[in-house]
């Protein structure tokens, strides 16, 4: 959907490197793409590898002139018709599920007023563990759409349910989602 706008939030786990097919296929289907990355993603990848798939710089980091001369989580919270966080790892799935933004990107989640789509990805434990099972449930009673994660061999040698969804799966949602915020306004 040309003119339609695209917030990508990476972090931190080893699936960041998928984050660039979501970048590239959603940019190759005509999507204005803006990527927020943590700290911890750039650890996985780099903000270059954005910024040549996007074709526009990566956010990294705080600054307090946006492109409406806002201070940045607000100017890419104004900027977004969908918000996606791919990667999603158990912290910013905790974080974004009791308010704290202490990040550019978990300060966007909570600025943002269009809909927000995760795709969780972690190792199988981490996934069930019932801290993380109940910031899910709380943030889909809240309206955030979830791309649930695939079960198959994970970064740390185990199989089981964690795995990154498929990026056609994650293209799809946000896509849907964007049409219809399309046609709401």
């Amino acid at each position: 959907m040309p003119g339609r706008e695209i917030v990508i939030g990476v972090t931190g786990g080893i699936a960041a490197y998928k984050a660039a097919d979501i970048v590239s296929t959603l940019r190759q289907k005509g999507y204005g793409v803006t990527v927020v990355m943590t700290e911890f993603a750039q650890e996985f990848v780099g903000p270059l590898t954005f910024r040549t798939l996007s074709d526009r710089p990566a956010v990294t980091g705080w600054s307090m002139d946006g492109a409406d001369h806002a201070p940045q989580h607000i100017s890419l919270a104004r900027l977004a018709d969908v918000m996606l966080i791919a990667p999603c790892t158990a912290n910013i799935i905790g974080k974004i599920a009791h308010g704290i933004a202490d990040d550019i990107l978990t300060t966007t989640v909570l600025s943002v007023t269009c809909p927000v789509v995760i795709a969780p990805a972690m190792n199988k434990d981490m996934y069930r563990n019932p801290a993380v099972q109940d910031n899910l449930a709380l943030l889909k009673k809240r309206g955030v759409q979830m791309v649930e994660p695939e079960e198959g061999f994970l970064a740390c040698g185990e199989v089981g349910m964690g795995r990154l969804a498929d990026t056609a799966r994650i293209v799809e949602t946000v896509e849907r989602l964007a049409q219809a915020e399309k046609k709401g306004k």
